[in-house]
């Protein structure tokens, strides 16, 4: 499973009737933004769905992040695999096969990474709130849709969740073009968690065995 590097985390709706960004949804996504960038580094744990009902699969798994609010930094802790960013470089560590792949961060605008999990919306879209709803939980929960300006982005759709209260994302649901919907659901937020620097950087030295293979 090509995890979040590959990802996408931002879409469309191909109605006439969200040619105009809906100013609520403006409203809402802002303060999620300025309460996002309040903190330096957070931690998310979170679930990952990849869905494809026509091909018949669907795979979940679970996973750690860590995201430095302020910088393109961040790095996912997965069963099978490890992602790590400096902001400049990316290493993605393939734990059952002891190789790590080294390659530059892609910028492109068609390129999803973690860092971008919480920002994703601030550039490139449209925005259109469908009304609030209720958790299990019985928390109070905005529904948004995204829709890339760019239709030649892969994927077309994003259906955000908001905790109206605490103005965190709470899940993500990602369409791409070939039939895949993609599923962040966030179980657990910790902001201001304290790490070193170097924390986003992969040591190879630390993990004996493991094959360095340098894409760039």
């Amino acid at each position: 499973m090509k995890l979040i590097v590959n990802t996408v985390f931002f879409v469309f709706i191909g109605l006439v009737a969200i040619a105009q960004t809906d100013e609520k949804a403006k409203i809402i996504l802002a303060e999620v933004s300025k309460k996002y960038r309040s903190f330096d580094v957070i931690k998310t744990e979170f679930t990952y769905t990849l869905d494809n009902p026509q091909a018949k699969v669907k795979e979940t798994q679970t996973g750690t992040l860590y995201s430095k609010t302020k910088a393109n930094k961040f790095k996912v802790v997965l069963k099978a695999q490890e992602l790590v960013s400096d902001g400049k470089n990316q290493w993605t560590y393939l734990k059952a096969d002891k190789e790590v792949q080294l390659s530059e961060v892609d910028n492109s605008s068609d390129a999803m990474n973690p860092a971008r999990l919480f920002t994703i919306y601030e550039k490139g879209f449209k925005f259109l709130f469908t009304g609030d709803s209720k958790s299990k939980a019985g928390k109070t929960i905005h529904n948004i849709e995204l829709t890339p300006l760019d239709t030649k982005r892969s994927f077309f759709k994003v259906k955000l969740q908001i905790d109206k209260a605490s103005k965190q994302i709470v899940q993500a649901i990602i369409f791409d073009k070939n039939g895949n919907r993609y599923t962040y659901s966030i179980k657990a937020f910790a902001p201001n968690v304290k790490v070193a620097e170097t924390f986003f950087t992969f040591d190879v030295k630390k993990y004996p065995g493991v094959e360095l293979v340098d894409l760039r």
